[in-house]
């Protein structure tokens, strides 16, 4: 017998315990539970944490422009009307004309869980230099534009949010109501439809400036679930191994039990055919059956000891008592046979 398939007691090596282990379905879960905890950390929790500090850097950004007093829009943007994304959201005043004719309106942009179109109209500064300006909003029911209401003409002196430019939207603009609609605050679409060329970032409007629509609610400076999302996926990735662990503990406590069983009934037996095998006690020989039959004289000779029953409540609480017994089974037919 090898040495380290059954130890002194009846326990297994650990290599005999291993490929016990070396199971189809043990082996997928052991590969499912590291796939998962190594995504967990590297991946997913990451993600969630990343996000957070993200919008917790925003939030602390933007605080910080609302508690900044406005300043000339040239102190901040050069020019080219490139925003430093530090800046984002920083409060500063222009003083200019609108063109009112080369507006557009940005469709499909929900405000307020409401449908909505948003007006964007180029802004010409004193000194030439022309940026985007978004005015507002105004809902929309069934599908209608409403009447959008030109911006003034004249010099005005208007105030606003710094906002970073978006990407070139996959949709092309349309035109629709005798208005020209994009699906994005793109300055370089813009700037191709209207034929004026513009800053490449753009102002948001804040209210009671003039020209303006219904102002563009504020984001919200709220962290998020992000946090505990990134903490859920922590736990979660520790959990796993963990689980996996208590279940192998389950099986190999689970196995040690049967196998103390069969060893508990292999003793019995063992025990059983040795007495039997070595009584030294004389069998007491057969009486003659009497002449006139009496009963008393003809009864057989005493059974055989049966062989004891051995109860199974562990297998049973296990596999539920709808598995056969087959120890029982066998017990019971060697009573029908003697």
């Amino acid at each position: 017998m090898n040495a380290e398939a059954v130890r002194p007691g009846g326990s297994k090596g650990p290599m005999s315990v291993l490929r016990g282990f070396l199971t189809p379905g043990w082996v997928i879960t052991a590969v499912v539970v590291i796939v998962f905890a190594y995504t967990a950390f590297t991946v997913l929790a990451p993600w969630q944490l990343g996000k957070n500090e993200a919008t917790s850097a925003r939030n602390q950004r933007i605080e910080e422009a609302f508690n900044t007093d406005p300043v000339p829009l040239g102190t901040l943007v050069g020019t080219d009307g490139v925003v430093d994304p530090d800046l984002e959201w920083r409060r500063v005043t222009l003083t200019g004309r609108y063109l009112p004719d080369e507006e557009v309106l940005l469709r499909l942009r929900p405000v307020d869980h409401q449908p909505a179109v948003q007006g964007l109209v180029p802004f010409e500064l004193d000194d030439g230099t022309v940026v985007l300006v978004n005015r507002g909003w105004l809902p929309v029911s069934a599908g209608t534009i409403p009447e959008v209401t030109p911006a003034p003409g004249g010099e005005v002196t208007v105030s606003g949010y710094l906002r970073r430019d978006e990407a070139v939207p996959e949709r092309s603009p349309v035109t629709e109501q005798g208005h020209t609609q994009v699906h994005g605050i793109s300055t370089a679409q813009i700037s191709e439809l209207t034929g004026v060329q513009l800053g490449r970032d753009y102002i948001q409007l804040a209210e009671g400036s003039p020209g303006g629509l219904e102002p563009i609610p504020l984001p919200k400076l709220d962290a998020g679930p992000y946090l505990s999302y990134g903490v859920q996926w922590i736990a979660f990735g520790v959990m796993a191994p963990l689980g996996l662990g208590y279940f192998i503990w389950a099986e190999l406590r689970e196995r040690r039990r049967e196998r103390e069983e069969r060893a508990s009934t292999a003793a019995v037996d063992t025990g059983t055919g040795t007495s039997a095998a070595v009584d030294p006690s004389p069998r007491p020989e057969p009486e003659e059956p009497s002449v006139d039959g009496d009963p008393a004289t003809d009864a057989p000779d005493a059974a055989p000891p049966q062989r004891p029953r051995h109860n199974r409540p562990r297998r049973r609480a296990r596999y539920g008592s709808g598995h056969t017994d087959y120890y029982r089974t066998i017990a019971e037919k060697n009573e029908e046979r003697f």
